[in-house]
């Protein structure tokens, strides 16, 4: 049973990789045959023909006709969306956590959705940060996270929802994982433009997110700044929200959002 597991696994791998090394031929050469692609692989033509016609169903490849050369499709398009996308924040944003980490002395990350959680694309250490943690690259619960509680408030209703209507995990002691009560906290969030996380993913740990906005006035990503609780006190967090505005405005106006 074990041998037969890993032997799917193998061919499961080698079908991925015979994948990308079609999408590469065709980002290469621009275009391709069944024969020219099946030779690249070193199969025969009907191993590559499903190969190819899978790309296909999944519009990362394109057939000029019925017989003619394949191409890379427009799905392809999706992924490098999302990627320039991220990478616009880790540019742009970039300076503008460092500016911001440096003013306040702790962590400021900026976060997007991705489906049902927040993605974490770019951060920057104060000096007093205590934590070396890198988040960057980490997916967090919506629910759970001050940018997460941001994106969300902005989220449509159905969106919105969907997630409340899931499993709701407990992170820490503190997290609310009571749909009711953060229906409440989605529409305090929306109505102050700024969500906090007091101790709610990490024992300890305090934050404070507010929105980033992009050319057409929606909210695009949020962006945080998290400390020590002892530090990042209730007491100080209407000073630390008028920083992350001000940031805020500023990296906006950098993504195109209108002044």
């Amino acid at each position: 049973m074990g041998n037969n597991g890993e032997g799917r696994d193998a061919a499961l791998v080698q079908s991925v990789d015979r994948a990308v090394a079609v999408l590469e031929l065709l980002a290469r050469n621009g275009e391709a045959g069944i024969t020219e692609i099946a030779a690249e692989l070193g199969v025969h033509k009907s191993s590559a023909s499903r190969l190819v016609y899978t790309l296909q169903a999944r519009e990362l490849v394109e057939q000029d006709g019925e017989r003619g050369p394949f191409r890379i499709g427009i799905g392809m398009l999706r992924f490098a969306g999302a990627v320039t996308g991220q990478l616009d924040y880790v540019r742009v944003g970039g300076p503008v956590c460092s500016a911001l980490a440096e003013r306040l002395g702790e962590t400021v990350n900026i976060a997007v959705l991705d489906d049902d959680v927040a993605l974490n694309v770019s951060q920057a250490r104060g000096s007093s940060a205590v934590a070396a943690q890198n988040w960057v690259g980490q997916r967090t619960p919506l629910h759970a996270t001050s940018s997460g509680k941001v994106l969300l408030a902005a989220a449509s209703p159905e969106d919105q929802e969907r997630v409340l209507s899931g499993d709701l995990q407990p992170c820490a002691p503190r997290t609310i994982t009571d749909p009711v009560r953060l229906r409440t906290v989605l529409r305090r969030t929306a109505e102050d433009g700024f969500a906090t996380c007091m101790e709610e993913l990490e024992a300890g740990l305090h934050a404070v997110a507010v929105p980033v906005f992009g050319s057409h006035g929606d909210v695009v990503a949020a962006i945080s700044a998290a400390g020590p609780a002892y530090r990042l006190s209730q007491k100080r967090m209407p000073e630390v929200v008028e920083e992350l505005r001000t940031a805020s405005r500023d990296l906006s106006v950098r993504m195109g959002h209108p002044v």
